[in-house]
């Protein structure tokens, strides 16, 4: 059986994270954008962060620039306008695609887990978001319009 365990990602600083160092944790796996109409979401991805990182749960941010080309900086700038203009300070990933031929293999697992509207695998938006328990399955996937504030019960549930 596949877990989240079994995939390694590159952080935005371009060195390798193999996701078994996270088992154990519970983890909201989202793919985001600077310039996007839910980019305040990153308020709330940061809020669900603090109020839980010491009960071993993990926000991983990956930057896509798939939507409506929303995420047209580099790793740097991607990183500094989450800094200054959200506070964040969850990790953040290099740039993936989240569709298609060149996508993370990641997000093509989380698909096949967790299916979207009417079964589709494709993701629709930024920030989409998965929610992976401490066995590292993913348990929950949430739409762009699904807040942070409204998932804090089911990742308060895991914890």
């Amino acid at each position: 059986m596949t877990t989240i365990a079994d995939f390694t990602v590159t952080t935005n600083r371009g060195e390798e994270l193999d996701l078994a160092t996270k088992k154990g944790k519970v983890l909201l796996v989202v793919n985001t954008a600077s310039k996007c109409g839910f980019t305040p979401q990153y308020d709330g991805l940061e809020k669900l962060y603090q109020q839980f990182k010491d009960k071993d749960f993990e926000v991983l941010g990956f930057p896509c620039n798939q939507f409506g080309a929303q995420e047209p900086g580099n790793a740097d700038e991607i990183a500094e306008f989450c800094k200054v203009n959200f506070g964040v300070t969850f990790p953040l990933m290099q740039k993936i695609d989240v569709n298609g031929p060149d996508a993370s293999p990641l997000f093509d697992w989380m698909k096949k887990e967790q299916k979207g509207i009417m079964g589709s695998t494709s993701i629709k938006w930024n920030f989409t978001k998965f929610l992976i328990d401490r066995e590292g399955k993913v348990v929950k996937r949430y739409g762009s319009n699904d807040t942070p504030a409204r998932i804090a019960k089911d990742i308060e549930k895991l914890l």
